[in-house]
């Protein structure tokens, strides 16, 4: 695979802040890359974006990126970036809604309130977002592949 080198380069200010810099030479400090897709391809479609919103690069696949670049954009993801993993579901307060959940993510045990059926998403090959009462998205994997006892709960509100 032929992999063109990007026209812009990536650093960071001793701030800690994210610098783009334009095939021009001309840098934009703090700037932020965003997601296309975060849990559906997260590997694909990656926007960089000036402090003010305006976009300064498209970024096809991060994989063809020089991999101290990707490293970059990776570590800036990761902190902005929070939707914990469901491992488990331990215990539904009620099967309508609004119901307290208790679940084991790859965070550690939590709860979080169901408001309505429709704060489950199905976003294909099995694969769940599942909006709490506070706005935090939490992602499934794969639901076939939970315990029997989580599948249970969960087909209750599918």
């Amino acid at each position: 695979m032929n992999q063109q080198a990007p026209h812009f380069t990536l650093q960071r200010n001793p701030f800690g802040r994210l610098v783009f810099v334009d095939a021009s030479g001309v840098a934009h400090e703090g700037v932020v890359p965003v997601r296309a897709f975060p849990i559906t391809a997260p590997d694909e479609g990656l926007s960089i974006v000036s402090p003010d919103g305006h976009e300064l690069a498209w970024v096809d696949h991060m994989h063809a990126l020089p991999a101290d670049m990707r490293a970059l954009l990776e570590e800036e993801l990761a902190s902005r970036d929070f939707a914990p993993v469901i491992r488990a579901i331990t215990a539904v307060s009620t099967f309508s809604t609004p119901s307290s959940w208790t679940v084991d993510t790859d965070r550690g045990v939590t709860q979080f309130v169901l408001k309505s059926e429709d704060d489950i998403r199905r976003l294909g090959e099995g694969k769940l977002m599942i909006t709490g009462g506070h706005g935090v998205s939490f992602v499934v994997q794969d639901r076939l592949a939970l315990d029997k006892h989580s599948r249970r709960l969960l087909e209750r509100f599918l």
